[in-house]
């Protein structure tokens, strides 16, 4: 555990849950294709929102979409997009929920066809974490190519609520891009994870 919570990134420091997160999931990289289906439901759900308001709707995110897995979510019938828009522990947006449905539809489609979406998607970052050296806040990109790339082949796919901006924060997420700051020791913690494909 990081000693002086002051060395990590600053903006994880205003809550507890956003710390905890920043010191044991973000930038770690992820393999399991159930875990890359959460993210890519829960950063959809963020859009135009900020990350905290999902962090602390996860627990309902995991109730509502099947412990997110794709098989069954992909199965949802109309009727339950209409029981998760009363639901309180999610953002009730029609067109996110919607979408979380669609995704898993695509997202079988790209295991189907890769084998698992991990191989697909690890390939944007040519299969290893790009590891970053930034020092300020404001030197970490919103969007890069490899997440134009990667935004633009899944929207070719038929996803949804996947721009640019969602999925570089889904990249920094599950670990295809080390973005903490050089200062921050989960910097270096976080490069010397062991990783394979």
């Amino acid at each position: 555990m990081i000693r002086d919570k002051e060395d990590r990134c600053p903006w994880c420091l205003k809550d507890p849950v956003m710390l905890k997160y920043h010191d044991t999931e973000w930038g770690v990289p992820q393999t399991k294709d159930k875990k890359l289906f959460e993210f890519l439901i829960l950063e959809g759900a963020q859009a135009g929102l900020s990350w905290i308001t999902i962090l602390k709707r996860r627990a309902g995110y995991a109730e509502a979409f099947a412990q997110f897995d794709p098989e069954k979510v992909a199965t949802f019938p109309k009727r339950k997009i209409e029981s998760l828009l009363g639901f309180e522990g999610i953002i009730r947006n029609r067109l996110k929920v919607e979408s979380a449905i669609t995704n898993a539809k695509a997202f079988l489609k790209v295991q189907e066809e890769f084998g698992s979406f991990n191989q697909y998607q690890w390939q944007f970052v040519d299969g290893k974490p790009k590891q970053n050296s930034w020092k300020a806040i404001g030197q970490v990109p919103a969007t890069t190519k490899e997440s134009d790339a990667f935004s633009k082949d899944l929207k070719s796919r038929g996803f949804k609520f996947v721009g640019s901006t969602i999925m570089y924060a889904h990249m920094q997420a599950v670990g295809m891009v080390n973005d903490h700051l050089v200062g921050c020791p989960r910097h270096a913690a976080v490069s010397r994870i062991s990783f394979k494909i």
